[in-house]
């Protein structure tokens, strides 16, 4: 009975909610007029914010209206999503200002620089970049964008002059196009007139993968630093060009919540992070409090979330001079849900949303003069504590690795030099061309620390995100902390990718190494025009060059092309993947002559991935990204609705990504265990080992944490299961590298990122353990003492035969976040020599 008047009561406070005609009035600040030539929303869109969920299209139309009719606004289309959609951002501050907008940015930038010291910052305007949405089905926030840029657009009095004189205002009304345009299709979709806050109902239920990711289902809120997607490299030239001094990211989470706001909670804030910067992040939380108690709406703040991880839009300001802040709604989900807090609508989250963005610009004009002072002093106290000297990193044998780190520094505004000639540092050489040299002081410094810094040690055991992410370790890189910068070349405006030369043309057979990045997308390249190809098993040598295991043989004679077709493939090939391509004469080769059986012949290889309900979006799409964008390879995305029908003798590969509860069931078991026993190649990831060993694909054993609770209170309960969790650190493996699944790479220790706590023993015979954990095997990151004492002499790769195909397992994610560049020829080498292990 009580459950039944709870119901009745939420459904007639919805009703008298309902009954309203949503107008303007209820988001917009009270005793505001309103410039009349300035368009309202609903003139664009056809009805008022809240009312539907506007879908990308429609907020970009809105926003070119008010950037036609406000002199206020300029906008800039910054690039395209991968699905074509532009990445706006409006600029809006005074007409006056607008007018010496470009005198404005250049002042703004050198308090960075040295001589800021003399700036006037008593008469500098302050910089804010708001953003919104980057989780595409956190509608709320780009919603209540339509409605903040119109109240900046088109409000009058001396108060909104007042503001926009001392503020520029870097408006990116929606983070994730892509993303909010699925959503916004999908709570659209199931709307009804009568709307229906049943949390049952199939709106708050959107379909696999949702509309949270960007198109390659990335988390585009972790990407601040890798900076791998476009939408994220549009922002951060958007960052770099401006340094703004408050960017805020708006966000949902769950219904039953109400309005979070930063700081987070204090003991997890990275300690590169100055205190000053959480305290004024509080200050500037005590204007958000005012304006949330203005209207009514319950808000907490230092409960949750935290500032640890610098790949997150609220985190990533922090090192650098500015104040990040996270705004995390509770969300409808849809247009209205029954809560614990009564029926949440969609206008309801949307007036939070816009409160808080006036709140920070309330903020950004009272404390604005502080908040100047903070952002010169920063970097005025970061120039004085660099260090002398160098980092350098880089790989003789895969140049182009190290370019793709150094695209990312690039991408950072950092400073990096070549390296004019070799020197050795570490028991490393670093050589010119292959590596490079970045002086640790520059501006950026502190970023820098925060890029490469290898971190064991924590005050706190639970994070909201990951508790490392070392870059040379990603791109397993040789790495130096001392290099001198005697050593250092051209300082580089514009990266380049390191030339290969052009392959020389042979009647004989040609040589490609496997070690450089790419060498698969030209594999792929050449077996896919229907060339032969062999892999070398042991190492060699032709002339005075020594070829390792792994490399790749393609003979001139007894193909089905010519010498010339071939060498013009050879030749497309090596240009396209930047891989270098050697033209060999002879088959006596030194170790194993060309002829060898230890030459073993490859297939094209025909790849699929099992997509849906059930199997993680983000482990899916990072694979998914690797192929179609990295290595130009097909991959066939099989969804689970459709996998009894699927014709799986299609695919000489099956890739089955981690996912929850029993998305795989018993029947596509056996389908798949047919297909293996047929020759096919089955790759499991992360807990895909407790699927494989339950349908006895593998026979595994586990080390297990038994840990019990001692001394541990109710109230510390969640915190002391969370700190058993391994939320994403970094391990060392030692490598057999005569095994295929290790081909390409040239030392025998790796750096493997983690983010389970399965742990799987190794084989008693010795030659099944080509990866195995060494005996003090963490690099970097948080990992409690009691997994810390299971995980050495464990194995996060598996092999086995079924009939005559394969089943291969790693415990471990070899493609994070597109960044893991260190780990992805892993997959690679199970894809193309899986039949040779």
């Amino acid at each position: 009975m009580k459950k039944l008047l709870f119901a009745l009561s939420f459904l007639l406070a919805f009703n008298a909610v309902a009954q309203e005609k949503l107008d303007l009035s209820y988001y917009l600040p009270k005793g505001v007029t309103y410039n009349d030539e300035i368009p309202k929303p609903q003139e664009v869109l056809g009805y008022i914010p809240g009312e539907w969920h506007a879908s990308h299209d429609q907020i970009l139309n809105y926003m070119r209206a008010l950037a036609e009719s406000s002199p206020r606004i300029t906008l800039e289309n910054r690039g395209t999503t991968y699905e074509g959609r532009p990445l706006i951002l409006l600029t809006i501050t005074s007409e006056a200002n607008q007018a010496n907008l470009e005198e404005i940015r250049k002042q703004h930038v050198a308090l960075t620089e040295p001589g800021a010291e003399k700036l006037n910052t008593s008469e500098m305007p302050i910089v804010v970049n708001q953003g919104f949405s980057i989780h595409g089905n956190e509608a709320s926030g780009a919603n209540a964008g339509i409605l903040v840029a119109y109240h900046l657009a088109a409000a009058e009095g001396p108060e909104i002059e007042e503001m926009l004189k001392n503020t520029v205002i870097l408006f990116d009304p929606v983070f994730n196009p892509d993303g909010l345009q699925r959503f916004s299709y999908w709570a659209n979709t199931n709307k009804s007139e009568n709307i229906n806050p049943d949390p049952q109902d199939r709106e708050y239920s959107e379909v696999w993968p949702g509309g949270r990711t960007n198109h390659y289902w990335f988390d585009m809120n972790r990407d601040w630093l890798p900076v791998q997607l476009p939408e994220s490299q549009a922002r951060i030239e958007t960052f770099h060009n401006w340094y703004p001094n408050i960017l805020t990211d708006h966000h949902e989470m769950g219904k039953n919540s109400s309005f979070f706001f930063q700081p987070g909670i204090p003991s997890r804030t990275h300690p590169l992070t100055p205190d000053l910067n959480q305290e004024l992040t509080k200050e500037i939380g005590t204007y958000h409090a005012a304006a949330f108690d203005d209207i009514g709406s319950l808000y907490y703040t230092e409960e949750n979330y935290d500032d640890f991880y610098y790949g997150k839009g609220s985190t990533f300001p922090d090192i650098q001079g500015s104040i990040g802040i996270l705004f995390e709604q509770g969300s409808s989900r849809g247009h209205a849900q029954e809560t614990d807090n009564g029926i949440l609508t969609f206008p309801f989250t949307i007036r939070n949303q816009f409160t808080a963005a006036l709140s920070t610009l309330k903020a950004a004009q009272e404390m604005r003069t502080e908040l100047l002072n903070y952002q010169r002093n920063f970097y005025q106290n970061a120039r004085k504590e660099a260090e002398k000297g160098a980092y350098a990193f880089g790989n003789p044998k895969d140049a182009s690795s190290a370019y793709h780190l150094a695209q990312i520094l690039k991408r950072h505004q950092v400073e990096v030099h070549e390296v004019k000639e070799q020197f050795s540092n570490s028991r490393k050489t670093f050589n010119a061309g292959s590596s490079y040299l970045v002086p640790k002081q520059q501006k950026h410094n502190r970023l820098l620390k925060a890029m490469f810094e290898r971190r064991t040690t924590f005050e706190d055991s639970l994070f909201y995100d990951i508790s490392a992410w070392s870059f040379p370790l990603a791109f397993n890189v040789d790495f130096t902390e001392e290099a001198s910068m005697k050593y250092a070349g051209q300082k580089i405006d514009k990266l380049t990718k390191p030339e290969v030369s052009t392959p020389a043309k042979s009647q004989y057979a040609y040589l490609m190494e496997w070690h450089p990045y790419e060498a698969p997308k030209a594999l792929n390249e050449i077996l896919n025009k229907g060339l032969r190809a062999k892999v070398a098993m042991q190492q060699f040598w032709a002339g005075d060059r020594k070829f390792d295991y792994g490399s790749i043989l393609i003979p001139a004679q007894n193909q089905k092309l010519t010498p010339d077709e071939i060498f013009e493939i050879i030749e497309k090939a090596s240009r396209s993947a930047n891989v270098e391509i050697t033209a060999v004469n002879t088959g006596l080769t030194g170790g194993v002559n060309l002829g060898s059986n230890q030459f073993r012949a490859l297939e094209p290889q025909k790849v699929a991935m099992i997509v849906g309900d059930g199997i993680t979006p983000y482990d899916a799409g990072e694979m998914w990204h690797l192929f179609d964008q990295r290595y130009d390879m097909k991959i066939t995305k099989l969804d689970l609705s459709d996998f009894s029908r699927a014709d799986l003798s299609r695919y000489t590969d099956i890739i089955l990504p981690n996912s929850w509860g029993s998305a795989v069931g018993g029947k596509e078991a056996g389908k798949l265990k047919e297909w293996v026993r047929n020759g096919g190649t089955l790759i499991g990831y992360k807990n895909a080992a407790n699927w494989l060993d339950k349908n006895e694909f593998m026979d595994l054993e586990f080390e297990e944490n038994e840990i019990t609770a001692k001394n541990v209170s109710f109230e510390q309960r969640r915190d002391f299961h969370g700190a058993q969790g391994i939320g994403g650190a970094i391990f060392e493996a030692k490598l057999d590298r005569s095994h295929p699944i290790n081909f390409g790479y040239k030392d025998d220790k790796l750096a493997l990122f983690r983010d389970t706590t399965i742990f799987v023993k190794a084989d008693s015979t010795s030659y099944k353990n080509p990866i195995k954990y060494t005996e003090e095997p963490l690099l970097s990151g948080y990992i409690s003492e009691e997994n810390l004492e299971l995980l050495p002499g464990t194995v996060p790769f598996k092999h086995t035969s079924i009939g005559r195909g394969n089943v291969i397992l790693f415990t471990d994610n070899t493609n994070f976040r597109a960044f893991w560049y260190g780990t992805n020829k892993l997959l690679m080498n199970a894809i193309f020599f899986g039949d040779e292990m």
